[in-house]
C-alpha cells in the first residue's frame, strides 16, 4: 500500500457536524469545570480548532456557547425521566433514576455549575432551561402516575422530590459520591413513596396515586 493510499481522506464537517463537535468540546470541559474556568481557547484546543472558528459558529462568545451546551445537557436530562409507560411504576421510577444519577457521575463537578446555576455567566436564559428540566421531570412523572390534572398538593410533592433528587445529587458529589450509586437510586426511590404518603394522610387524589403504586 503507498503512502499516499494509506492517508485517510480529509472530511469536511457539515454545520451540524462541527457544531456537534464543539458542543461535545465545551460539555467536555464544562462538565469538571466552572463555567467561568473555561476560556474559548480552551474549547478550541478540546475540539482541534482554531479560535476563530469557533466564534464563526457562537459569535456571542462563551456566554453563547454555555447556554448552547447547557440546553445539549438539558435535554439528555429530560431524555432520563422518558420512560415507556409499562409495567410498575417503581422500576420505572427505577430506571429513570440509574439514567438520571449516571449523568450526574459522568459530568462530576460539572454537575453543579452546568445544571444548578451559582456561575457568574447565569442569566435568565440559563435559569429558564434549567427550571424546564424541573417540570419536564414532573410532567414525566405525572404521566407515570396517570394524573392528567393534578392537585396543587400532589403537584407540590412531585416538585419537591424532583428538588429533594437534585440536592442530594449534589450532595453525593460532594461526599465523594458515597454512598453507591445503586443504593443512592434505591434511597431516592424510597423517598418518593415516604413524600407520597404523608401527602396521602391530607390529599385523598395523592392517596389514591399511592394505592396504586405496586399494579
Amino acid at each position: 500500500m503507498s503512502p499516499q493510499a494509506a492517508t485517510p481522506a480529509y472530511r469536511r464537517l457539515s454545520v451540524e457536524e462541527r457544531r456537534s463537535q464543539l458542543l461535545d468540546a465545551a460539555l467536555s470541559l464544562f462538565a469538571h469545570r466552572a463555567p467561568e474556568d473555561v476560556s474559548l481557547d480552551d474549547v478550541a484546543e478540546a475540539a482541534g480548532v482554531s479560535r476563530p472558528l469557533v466564534y464563526r459558529y457562537f459569535p456571542g462568545g462563551k456566554q453563547q456557547l454555555y447556554e448552547a451546551a447547557l440546553r445539549s445537557a438539558a435535554e439528555e436530562l429530560r431524555g432520563c425521566f422518558d420512560e415507556p409507560r409499562e409495567g410498575p411504576l417503581l422500576p420505572r421510577l427505577h430506571r429513570a433514576l440509574d439514567r438520571y444519577l449516571t449523568f450526574v457521575d459522568g459530568h462530576d463537578a460539572g454537575f453543579s455549575a452546568l445544571l444548578q446555576g451559582g456561575s457568574v455567566v447565569e442569566t435568565s436564559r440559563t435559569t429558564a432551561i434549567v427550571d424546564g428540566v424541573r417540570r419536564a421531570a414532573a410532567d414525566h412523572i405525572m404521566r407515570h402516575l396517570d394524573v392528567a390534572d393534578p392537585g396543587p398538593r400532589l403537584r407540590m410533592t412531585v416538585r419537591m422530590w424532583i428538588t429533594a433528587v437534585e440536592a442530594a445529587s449534589l450532595i453525593w458529589l460532594d461526599e465523594d459520591k458515597q454512598p453507591p450509586l445503586e443504593e443512592l437510586r434505591d434511597w431516592l426511590v424510597d423517598q418518593f413513596v415516604a413524600v407520597l404518603t404523608v401527602t396521602a394522610t391530607r390529599d385523598p387524589q395523592t392517596a389514591t396515586v399511592l394505592s396504586t403504586l405496586s399494579d
